[in-house]
């Protein structure tokens, strides 16, 4: 557990961080050489979550940036770490800097590496009825990025293979693009079955023009509704 312990030692120790690792198996050996993972998640803060009710608001978006900017130098440090102590890693930003969609991506939505379900192997959460991560800690209100090597953490966490959403549908009734259907994530199911991913996309490009008069893709309004990880009193 040494290694791991150095690892968490890397991340700010603050109640708005968290650090999973994860024994991906073959999941995706296709694309990268590697079978472990160290995923790392940081809350949104609550004010501004809260903020949204009709789409995202200037100050989500900075949030955003500066969230995915923050994990991307944390995790810059733990490669750095894996790095000195011998072992071979690779960093996954934790989104798509802009322009880097490429026609591949825009055929499918789909990254050539899921954050969300590193997560879900780390045992961090389960995917929401939006495709959204739902931490056990922090709900969706989070952000994620990995680190993947070959490393074998001698304590993985335990995977979450199934939605713990229940029969809740607030993120289904207030999705602007009603790209939800509304079924439960359980680690066989492909995302398209549940969610639309285009129609989500497309609702997040129109509603950044509109309230944000910017050419990206980010909305947040189940984000704010959903119960779990909200912060009592």
């Amino acid at each position: 557990m040494a290694m791991q312990n150095d690892i968490i030692n890397i991340v700010p120790a603050s109640d708005d961080y968290e650090v999973g690792f994860a024994d991906l198996g073959d999941l995706i050996k296709d694309r990268y050489p590697y079978r472990y993972a160290v995923v790392v998640g940081k809350r949104l803060d609550d004010v501004v979550v809260d903020a949204i009710s009709e789409g995202p608001t200037p100050d989500y978006y900075a949030l955003y940036r500066s969230t995915n900017d923050e994990l991307n130098l944390i995790t810059e440090k733990v490669e750095r770490f894996l790095g000195q102590n011998g072992f071979s890693c690779a960093r996954i930003e934790s989104t798509m800097r802009p322009g880097e969609a490429n026609d591949a991506f825009m055929k499918t939505l789909r990254a050539g590496f899921s954050h969300k379900m590193a997560a879900t192997r780390a045992g961090l959460g389960w995917i929401g009825k939006t495709d959204l991560l739902v931490s056990k800690r922090f709900g969706p209100r989070v952000r994620l990025a990995t680190v993947l090597t070959d490393y074998p953490f001698e304590k993985p966490g335990l995977p979450v293979r199934e939605s713990l959403c229940g029969s809740c549908d607030l993120c289904v009734e207030v999705c602007p693009a009603k790209a939800a259907s509304g079924r439960l994530w359980n680690d066989t199911l492909d995302r398209d079955v549940f969610f639309d991913a285009f129609k989500c996309f497309e609702t997040c490009r129109r509603l950044s023009l509109e309230r944000l008069n910017l050419k990206a893709s980010v909305c947040g309004i189940c984000v704010s509704v959903c119960p779990r990880g909200k912060r009592k009193g």
